[in-house]
């Protein structure tokens, strides 16, 4: 039970993994204003305004060595489902494609509709033979109903199938797509980057599918995804790498920083409760984001460490600033609230940047809470004293 229930998530995956594929295939040959659909007509579908042109059912095999023949249960399985889900003697009705990682088997039905030299005529007698001299119990039904079609429907049916075999195995279908993106940036590092991105946001399309939340993808949809995500490998930006959902699964699986130096930081300026979960969400999303930029090339870390530098300086401006206008007997209030409203003109003011055209405030904030976890910045007047007390050793500003 748990090899089939293996077996299936396995053939879902490579569905919604292929289906990535051929929506870049269409996007550069022949559909270039269609969509795909997902468990919509079919396993995948192709859409021309909303109409189902192309009806694909995808095979997946862990081990792609054997053949497919004609009367593999495989293939009557696919015939089977084409018959529920559309007329068969419909000369108009879409086509029929089956997606393999077999390999046809030499003088079959299957090999002669395949490529662009497809014999249809050749395949309607090998199936019809393989229908009738078959003795499989599971695919009696299917083949039964086959023959029983007027011979008309029979040859327009199977004039409008179509196979693609030795299709690639799951582990290759990232590369397939990458032939298939006419740019990525330079660099391996990038390229990876680069091509998790691109996946989850096409996960993010398929669950949406799945749930019926959208009806499809369009060419023009990965067109624009493509594209954004390009330019965001540019000299002048970054990628965005840990969303707000990454920081959720953190916490479900039980990341904690209440004691966190720069939580500490926060508690000493009567920071709210909310203020305080916002921090440590930005903290974790710019931290986590600069060592995926840094393992992927992105940035260097001499840059990383230069942009953390501009930072400091500027803190110190402020920091000086603050405390020379706090009168001499300032109270533990007037201290907090200075530390309060430094945080805030800080935090609120991106005037360094790491790229000169990336700009999201949370890496900003974040990065500031990770040089205050490390005792470079402070917002309470005294935060230093405090910050010594609370490890037991020197912090050097």
């Amino acid at each position: 039970m748990s090899h089939d229930a293996s077996a299936s998530a396995l053939g879902y995956m490579y569905q919604v993994r292929w289906a990535l594929l051929e929506l870049l295939r269409g996007a550069v040959e022949e559909r270039p204003d269609g969509a795909i659909s997902l468990e919509m007509h079919d396993d995948v579908a192709w859409e021309q305004g909303h109409r189902p042109v192309d009806l694909l059912q995808t095979k997946y095999h862990l081990k792609a060595v054997r053949t497919l023949g004609d009367k593999d249960d495989d293939l009557w399985r696919t015939i089977r489902s084409w018959m529920d889900t559309h007329r068969p003697g419909d000369p108009d009705g879409p086509w029929l494609t089956l997606v393999t990682t077999q390999v046809a088997r030499p003088g079959s039905a299957v090999a002669a509709l395949r490529g662009p030299a497809r014999r249809p005529d050749v395949a309607l007698t090998l199936l019809e033979r393989a229908a009738r001299e078959s003795t499989a119990k599971e695919s009696k039904e299917t083949r039964e109903r086959f023959l029983a079609l007027p011979p008309a429907d029979r040859g327009i049916f199977v004039q409008r199938m179509r196979v693609l075999d030795g299709a690639p195995l799951t582990d290759e279908l990232d590369q397939a797509v990458r032939r298939r993106l006419f740019s990525l940036p330079p660099g391996d590092g990038p390229k990876n980057a680069f091509m998790r991105q691109l996946w989850a946001w096409w996960y993010e399309q398929a669950a949406a599918m799945l749930q019926k939340q959208i009806t499809s993808v369009s060419v023009d949809q990965v067109r624009s995804c493509v594209e954004h995500l390009r330019d965001s490998f540019t000299a002048a930006t970054l990628p965005t790498l840990v969303s707000r959902d990454d920081w959720r699964a953190a916490q479900s699986e039980g990341a904690d920083f209440g004691e966190r130096r720069f939580v500490h930081q926060l508690r000493w300026i009567e920071a709210s409760r909310l203020q305080l979960e916002k921090a440590v969400m930005d903290y974790y999303r710019a931290y986590t984001q600069a060592v995926l930029w840094v393992d992927d090339d992105l940035v260097a870390i001499d840059d990383l460490a230069r942009y953390q530098d501009d930072l400091v300086d500027e803190w110190e401006r402020h920091f000086d600033r603050m405390k020379r206008s706090l009168p001499s007997d300032a109270t533990e209030q007037d201290r907090q609230r200075a530390g309060e409203d430094l945080l805030w003109r800080l935090l609120d003011s991106a005037t360094v940047k790491i790229r000169d055209r990336y700009d999201e405030v949370f890496f900003h904030r974040g990065q500031h809470h990770c040089l205050a976890d490390e005792g470079r910045v402070g917002w309470h007047p005294q935060f230093l004293e405090r910050v010594r007390a609370l490890t037991g050793s020197a912090v050097h500003v």
